[in-house]
């Protein structure tokens, strides 16, 4: 008899910490394979949502933060980590003197277009228990997403 004063019989049936078992089995995955780059998951989310975003649009920090669903404070240390190994580098902002720009080096686009094929690669590993029932588990997903300011 448990001790512990659960709605549920079994751990395995709640989806929060199944959530959270899955979670932590899978940046273990996508560690191993951001390895050989050198970079943290959060230094290629970062780098690939300035990959992803408009060259032509500056893009500020909070812009950065906001695209990657990164903290703030965490987004602008990590950035400066990747200004000093020379993936990314930042600039004034053409309208705002007080907003900084961010933009990939060509180092930093080479490097993050490597690692997005090895991301990619372990998700499709990793997620391909799922079989024919990945597209739903991914548009259940999203509507967590869309949802997790309705608390």
């Amino acid at each position: 008899m448990s001790r512990l004063d659960s709605d549920y019989p079994h751990a395995s049936q709640s989806p929060g910490l199944m959530l959270w078992r899955v979670t932590n089995a899978w940046q273990r995955a996508i560690r191993s394979a951001l390895s050989p780059f050198d970079l943290t998951h959060v230094q290629f989310v970062l780098l690939a949502a300035l990959a992803h975003a408009d060259p032509d649009e500056p893009m500020t920090q909070r812009d950065l933060a906001d695209a990657a669903s990164t903290d703030p404070m965490m987004t602008s240390q990590v950035v400066r980590a990747l200004e000093r190994n020379g993936l990314v580098a930042r600039g004034a902002h053409p309208q705002d003197r007080r907003a900084v720009t961010v933009t990939p080096t060509p180092a930093g686009l080479a490097i993050v277009n490597r690692a997005v094929r090895a991301v990619e690669q372990t998700d499709r590993a990793y997620f391909a228990a799922l079989g024919a029932e990945q597209d739903r588990f991914t548009r259940m997903l999203g509507l967590l997403e869309r949802n997790r300011g309705h608390d």
